[in-house]
């Protein structure tokens, strides 16, 4: 995307950036685009690239690029067991996780290189677009990510317990119906938020590298590359968003079905009584 931004300061009609992912070929009945298939070489790069590092780990640590690798997925690990009141517990989304942060990071640093965006094409199409760039894909993360958290609370506390968890009393009682309702709803639409947060972020510093490297002109990499060095830390700040939030939404979903499971509604004068009357 680098070199292929840079490039439109060539052009007279103004920088061209593709919000949407665009068809290459077909496979059958299934339609391959080029975020797709940046998404396929990234996850290849990104196996052989932990296949070497893991190969190379020792139990002195080492310096260099391994040591940053054993950095961030300590810093992970140790962001999702202190999340969980479970220790043992928080330990087994930690895989999940790890290779969840690094994906992201991955692929949102890869879409900064040259080649990727306008520069490569394929039928008059951009053979390549960043994954993250793409809501089809960011909305999939989305999606799986909150998949784990509602299959991980079930099976922590059961199916009936674990919808009894969005009712501060009786949903016999009306009023506790409609705020259970509405809470099972905002949960739900925090498959958007992570997803939207994460497609708004990578596009729009695409558009802004753009845009200053149209206005560059001859000199585009120097008008361009500040906002570039801007978006490499962005994509790894993106990444820790995205996990964080899920780490969160899962633990406390977790801590909250197995802390609270028997709640039962007398106790709901000491807890939440209060709640309607202050809304």
């Amino acid at each position: 995307m680098f070199g292929a931004l840079h490039s439109f300061a060539a052009t007279s009609s103004g920088p061209t950036v593709f919000i949407t992912p665009l068809s290459l070929f077909k496979i059958g009945n299934i339609t391959i685009t080029n975020s797709m298939l940046f998404g396929w070489i990234s996850a290849v790069i990104l196996i052989i690239f932990f296949t070497v590092i893991a190969h190379r780990l020792t139990v002195k640590p080492k310096g260099g690029l391994i040591q940053l690798v054993e950095a961030g997925a300590d810093f992970i690990t140790n962001l999702v067991t202190s999340s969980f009141e479970d220790k043992e517990r928080g330990r087994k989304y930690v895989p999940y996780f790890v290779t969840l942060f690094f994906f992201i990071l991955f692929n949102n640093w890869l879409g900064l290189l040259p080649g990727v965006g306008d520069s490569i094409t394929y039928h008059g199409n951009p053979l390549l677009r960043a994954f993250t760039g793409d809501w089809d894909a960011t909305a999939a993360a989305g999606v799986v990510t909150m998949g784990l958290v509602y299959g991980a609370s079930i099976k922590a506390a059961g199916f009936k317990k674990y919808i009894k968890h969005f009712f501060i009393g009786s949903p016999l009682n009306p009023m506790y119906l409609f705020l259970g309702i509405i809470e099972m709803f905002t949960d739900l639409t925090r498959v958007v938020s992570l997803s939207i947060r994460l497609f708004l972020n990578v596009t729009i510093g695409e558009i802004v590298i753009a845009v200053f490297s149209y206005l560059g002109h001859v000199v585009a990499p120097l008008t361009a590359t500040p906002f570039t060095l801007v978006e490499i830390f962005i994509a790894a700040l993106q990444a820790y968003i995205f996990v964080i939030l899920s780490v969160n939404y899962l633990a406390i979903a977790v801590n909250h079905v197995t802390h609270n499971e028997d709640l039962t509604d007398e106790d709901v004068p000491e807890t939440m009584a209060l709640r309607p009357e202050k809304a």
